[in-house]
């Protein structure tokens, strides 16, 4: 049973830093790309940020506009992780965020192969 656990959420003040992190059980974590969704309240999911499997031109990233500028994906193969650093968060940003996995995929992610339980960021204003 593959699982993705993600774990860095809380609360923090606008203009304030988080880093989120994923931990997946995938045995070929360099084969899949690793994504950042987001859901707030009443609202439907949402794409945050991507980085596709690391044979696809170098590992390639991708944003939401909304996460341009503030927001840099990465990923450990060795400790099986992908990132989310988090930077000028902003009330609009909270939301539960969620990471999804999808083999071979570059930076745009569909009908993930799996997705995390979710870790709640909240931002205040």
């Amino acid at each position: 049973q593959v699982q993705l656990v993600e774990s860095g959420g809380g609360l923090v003040q606008a203009g304030g830093s988080l880093r989120l992190s994923c931990t997946t059980s995938v045995l070929t974590f360099n084969t899949y790309a690793m994504g950042w969704f987001r859901q707030a309240p009443g609202k439907e999911r949402e794409f945050v940020a991507a980085i596709s499997w690391s044979g696809w031109s170098g590992g390639s990233t991708n944003y939401a506009d909304s996460a341009k500028g503030r927001f840099t994906i990465s990923r450990d193969n060795a400790k099986n992780t992908v990132y989310l650093q988090m930077n000028s968060l902003k009330p609009e940003d909270t939301a539960v965020y969620y990471c999804a996995a999808k083999r071979w995929a570059g930076t745009f992610i569909s009908n993930a192969d799996y997705w995390g339980q979710g870790t709640q960021v909240t931002v205040s204003s």
